[in-house]
């Protein structure tokens, strides 16, 4: 019952100039990005993280630098915690998407799809770039979280904290899967950049601990505290006390 820790890229000029970057390379993080990164980063310095998993794109790489550094920088901090890049946490593959300007992409039927029902969603073939559905992403992104779950578990315990650094569609719909919610829902989540999401899963169920989070303290998610109800996989009857 490892918690994990899922942090979505700090903003890049294509969050700021409203490109669907997708896997188009070197999109990496702006200022603005950079700064947000270094913030959330400073809140997760203390924090015992066992192992990070990064998306192999640009955007991750560097806000995952940001968190390693000053984890590095603080006292006893996790700086030198096993990183790994997993490209099945990597961006959705957007197909003849990528690279277009979101406002042009809305005047296309798709749009509605991946809005309304994206459970049916299935990006355009392109030569340039790879396509998958919405229902694809999923699967692959909620698999290798699971396996690495198991993987921290086996390794460093059931009270072990671990951070994955992704994007927003691939937090969205790992999100909607732990809530149990129909994929056609997943866009009912917000996930903003460098904006932090907390799942721990259980025996019995999945427990979405936070979401979307911008900048509260991290200090009681780690390691499980002995009133934390969902931390022998039942609900708080109530409500509990958090």
């Amino acid at each position: 019952m490892p918690t994990l820790l899922l942090v979505r890229h700090g903003r890049t000029d294509a969050n700021a100039t409203g490109l669907l970057a997708g896997w188009t390379e070197g999109v990496g993080l702006d200022d603005q990005g950079r700064a947000q990164a270094r913030d959330l980063a400073t809140r997760l310095a203390g924090l015992p993280i066992r192992l990070a998993a990064v998306s192999p794109l640009q955007r991750c790489q560097e806000t995952a630098d940001e968190l390693y550094a000053a984890a590095r920088a603080h006292n006893g901090g996790w700086g030198e915690a096993r990183r790994v890049t997993v490209d099945a946490i990597g961006e959705c593959h957007y197909g003849a998407w990528t690279g277009r300007p979101l406002a042009e992409l809305a005047q296309e039927d798709l749009w509605r799809t991946v809005q309304d029902h994206p459970s049916r969603a299935r990006f355009p073939a392109s030569q340039e770039h790879a396509s998958e559905s919405i229902a694809d992403l999923q699967h692959r992104a909620v698999a290798a979280v699971r396996d690495l779950d198991r993987l921290v578990e086996a390794e460093h315990g059931p009270d072990a904290v671990w951070l994955l650094v992704s994007h927003g569609d691939v937090i969205k719909a790992i999100l909607a899967d732990a809530a149990g919610s129909h994929l056609d829902l997943f866009q009912r989540f917000v996930v903003g950049p460098a904006s932090l999401s907390v799942i721990r899963y259980t025996a019995t169920r999945p427990f979405v601990i936070r979401l979307n989070d911008g900048g509260h303290d991290l200090s009681g998610l780690a390691p499980t505290h002995p009133k934390d109800e969902t931390a022998r996989g039942d609900a708080a009857v109530g409500g509990g006390t958090a």
